[in-house]
């Protein structure tokens, strides 16, 4: 710092308390540092243009755009990804904290902090780009390799893995007890498919980043795919925007069906208490652009207007089908049923909208015993699903939508039996069971 034709690194502080914005300025720039200060998370966004910082002190809490979601902007761009970011916050969470170092902050600073604190942690992070640099000039052997995920990977998180209703207890420890909820993303767009009783833990994580707006694709709805909309925290928070989409219902229109579940008679707090801005949309004509995903939908064989989902970016394809009855009432050996069989007409249009996708996420609900005493009810057995899978030619399957009375065990059996199934079907692909928290890149 004491070379006078060397250019003074560029820190920004993006703080919207006004005293520790300017102590911290004043602070750095003593040290030799070029500053420059911002008051909420916007301003901080359109600063890094224009002022091109190497280091940012970040603020967690801020307005406009929260700090969190300020940091993983930064670093889904490639243009600013390499600017480093000291996350600074008075909250002690180490979840937060946790949080902020997985999206790529360099350290995290706990207010209240000494000046030698912040200069120690200012030091490091410089001190460590030089490092690199030299590393890289010398093509030093046996640098340290740190493998990241990249940003630009879509992925896809389960909440809720359980169909009918939630179970608890210790045979239900591995996969989970929520119902059905989705999440699939890229970057800092996410989607949500379903509301089951999974979107209660979805709605915490997202309130921590602050208000947004969220589009909410439900594929139909029976209790197990609406049941968690009351516990979504977001719908109570100001400044949330939340768009549910979905077909029409065969009888009550779509914000109806979520109202009931308000009532005063079932629950204490009324659809009107929620403070977000909640917005009801019907599906009409695939597809449906959102940010940079396709959006297409199919019905299902299930009672009531049931769909299932297909996301496309970039090329790629995730299926989303969690009730479908395929082959209804069909028993036997799925290698029998030929392309032009009767049985299978009502599904073609199914087995085409999946046709040859990445990823499925897809039903097999009961045992080919199970389905004996089940036809009708809307859920496929496990070979059916197998046959599915094998005729729409999906590249990977990801087994969903447990019966609530299939324990752990008994699930991991069937997934052994799914996959001797595919491979009688001459399919045998990579398929696994779903779990409550699990998140896939594809």
């Amino acid at each position: 710092m004491n070379n006078p034709n060397k250019k003074p690194h560029r820190i920004l502080v993006a703080d919207d308390v006004l005293s520790m914005a300017t102590l911290i300025e004043h602070l750095l720039t003593k040290q030799g540092y070029e500053v420059d200060m911002v008051e909420d998370g916007a301003q901080c966004l359109e600063k890094v243009q224009t002022f091109a910082p190497s280091l940012i002190i970040l603020d967690l809490i801020l307005p406009k755009v929260h700090g969190m979601e300020v940091l993983r902007r930064l670093k889904a761009n490639p243009k600013t990804a390499g600017i480093g970011v000291i996350m600074c916050t008075a909250k002690q969470f180490k979840p937060d904290q946790d949080q902020a170092l997985e999206l790529g902050a360099f350290a995290v600073l706990l207010k209240p902090f000494t000046k030698e604190e912040l200069f120690q942690l200012v030091r490091q992070y410089y001190d460590g780009i030089a490092s690199t640099q030299t590393s890289k000039s010398t093509e030093k052997v046996g640098d340290e390799y740190l493998p990241r995920i990249s940003q630009d990977l879509c992925y896809c998180q389960l909440w809720g893995t359980r169909g009918s209703i939630p179970v608890s207890g210790q045979r239900y420890v591995r996969h989970g007890g929520n119902t059905s909820c989705m999440e699939v993303g890229v970057g800092a767009e996410s989607i949500i498919v379903d509301a089951g009783t999974g979107i209660r833990d979805l709605g915490h994580e997202l309130a921590q980043k602050g208000p947004r707006k969220v589009h909410i694709f439900i594929t139909h709805t029976h209790w197990d795919h609406i049941q968690g909309f009351p516990f979504f925290i977001p719908a109570y928070i100001p400044g949330f925007e939340i768009v549910v989409y979905g077909v029409p219902t065969f009888k009550k229109d779509l914000k109806s069906v979520f109202s009931v579940q308000l009532d005063r008679d079932y629950f204490p707090v009324q659809f009107g208490d929620m403070q977000a801005r909640i917005d009801f949309c019907l599906l009409e004509e695939p597809p449906l652009r959102l940010g940079r995903f396709d959006i297409y939908w199919e019905y299902t064989n299930h009672p009531a207007a049931t769909v299932g989902y297909k996301f496309v970016i970039d090329g790629k394809s995730l299926a989303y089908v969690s009730d479908n009855e395929f082959l209804y009432g069909f028993v036997g050996d799925p290698l029998s049923i030929s392309e032009d069989s009767a049985l299978l007409l009502p599904h073609q249009r199914l087995v085409s909208f999946l046709k040859d996708v990445d990823v499925l996420i897809a039903e097999a609900q009961y045992t080919n015993e199970e389905y004996r005493s089940k036809i009708g009810w809307g859920h496929s057995s496990l070979s059916n699903a197998c046959a599915l899978a094998s005729m729409a030619k999906v590249k990977r399957w990801i087994v969903s939508h447990h019966d609530p009375t299939h324990a752990d065990d008994f699930l991991a059996e069937k997934l052994n039996l799914n996959r001797a199934v595919l491979r009688h079907l001459n399919h045998p692909i990579e398929v696994t069971d779903a779990y409550d928290g699990m998140k896939e890149y594809w």
